[in-house]
């Protein structure tokens, strides 16, 4: 669960998840007079708001696929004027977005991956299972598949390998077969009978641990429908080709697979790529990162309190060396 949707539905505001760390990790590459930050999933703005306010001279880009966040964290942002400029798209395009506006680098980028507690909590968006509404998940409403179309039109074999690698779901096979079912009788549209589905495929025992039985099954499907992690693996090396020297990225995720890949991405960033055996480092397989955390932090007790939907979250950063790639 992203700090994009750190607003409870009534609209009173929560700090973002793991604000502090997240400022202080970035703090240093974003306090020259013309430090340029790409918040790369601006969501509804908390990131974003507490970096433009501590430091005066940045400029902040703010990319999220989703309309209704970009309009509401216009509206969180309007303040600062032409030093937030808010772009309709997915950070997968970053490069082109960066082209468009004549940035070749960038001091900062954050990511804060995840659905938001603004998608969970609209009930016509589909995301939760706790809720009753068509089956969409899509973070951009405007374009794309959406899940009634993956769970009607799949291939039965090709839902399971969904459930099994994007949920970690044990009984994928079973889940699968019983949406195929389901589907012959009729289009399945309905969130609320799918997660039903879902609870009645999954053994007696196992529904008694591990939270909603249907809630890696959803995750499965909201990963598929907005291609997050075809997305994420794509542009981790991207962004980090976008730093300046001295320049550093954050990145928050919220579940396993995601945090696995940024993992896999900062580390190999930070090897030293000289074949073994060589007694000098070769000009130009330097590590091009330098880690900044140990593994993965993740928020304290009290935040966890305070905003339950922050339990997940684990926070990587590291910093762009000196070294050219």
């Amino acid at each position: 669960m992203s700090e994009q949707g750190q607003e409870r539905s009534q609209g009173q505001a929560h700090v973002p998840v793991l604000l502090g760390r997240v400022l202080a990790l970035l703090a240093p590459a974003l306090e020259g007079t013309s430090a340029v930050m790409l918040d790369a999933t601006v969501g509804l703005g908390g990131h974003a708001e507490a970096l433009v306010s501590a430091h005066p001279g940045l400029t902040l880009v703010g990319l999220d696929k989703d309309p209704e966040a970009l309009r509401r964290s216009g509206e969180r942002l309007s303040g600062f004027g032409d030093r937030v400029r808010l772009v309709h798209s997915g950070y997968d395009r970053l490069p082109s977005v960066l082209a468009e506006l004549g940035l070749a680098e960038v001091d900062g980028v954050l990511f804060d991956l995840g659905v938001s507690s603004l998608q969970l909590d609209d009930a016509g968006r589909g995301f939760s299972y706790a809720k009753d509404a068509p089956l969409d998940m899509r973070m951009d409403p405007t374009t794309g598949l959406s899940a009634a179309d993956v769970v009607n039109d799949y291939p039965v074999a090709e839902l399971a390998r969904i459930l099994r690698e994007y949920g970690e779901e044990r009984f994928a096979g079973r889940v699968a077969a019983a949406i195929g079912r389901e589907r012959a009788g009729g289009r399945l549209t309905s969130s609320a009978r799918l997660a039903e589905l879902v609870r009645d495929a999954i053994p007696a025992a196992t529904r008694r641990t591990g939270g909603h039985p249907a809630k890696r099954a959803f995750q499965a499907l909201r990963i598929e429908v907005n291609g997050e992690l075809d997305a994420l693996r794509t542009v981790l090396p991207l962004a980090i080709d976008r730093l300046r020297p001295g320049g550093r990225i954050a990145v928050l995720s919220y579940h396993s697979l995601e945090d696995r890949m940024v993992k896999r991405a900062f580390a190999q960033g930070a090897a030293n790529r000289t074949p073994p055996g060589l007694p000098v480092v070769l000009p130009g397989s330097e590590p091009i990162l330098r880690l900044l955390t140990r593994g993965a932090e993740k928020p304290g007790d009290n935040e966890v309190v305070g905003n339950p939907r922050a339990a997940s979250a684990r926070l990587r950063a590291a910093a762009r060396t000196a070294v050219a790639a």
